[in-house]
């Protein structure tokens, strides 16, 4: 099958599963951390949790506001977080 022929019935594809006429194989989900729930949640301040973070007061207003999303190492660690806010305490202390 050329890769001409295997864009098209891709292509295809999508478009059924955009008209619900053929469920997606599979679905990926990104979901995106609430920032600012995090650190409400453990009581700290914007300066705080940044100088934790090992970033700037500016970015973490940036991912609470939503016009930037936290990406690699970040998003792990705000993950592990907010599955065990224990962990911020582990982080503050270094």
């Amino acid at each position: 099958m050329s890769i001409f022929n295997e864009l098209k019935d891709s292509l295809e594809e999508a478009v059924d599963i955009q008209k619900k006429k053929t469920p997606a194989s599979r679905v990926t989900r990104f979901e995106v951390t609430d920032v600012k729930q995090i650190r409400t949640t453990l009581n700290v301040s914007q300066a705080e949790f940044a100088k934790a973070m090992g970033t700037s007061i500016d970015t973490i207003k940036s991912w609470e506001k939503k016009r930037r999303n936290p990406t690699g190492l970040a998003a792990k660690v705000l993950a592990t977080i907010q599955d065990n806010p224990a962990f911020y305490q582990e982080l503050e202390s270094h």
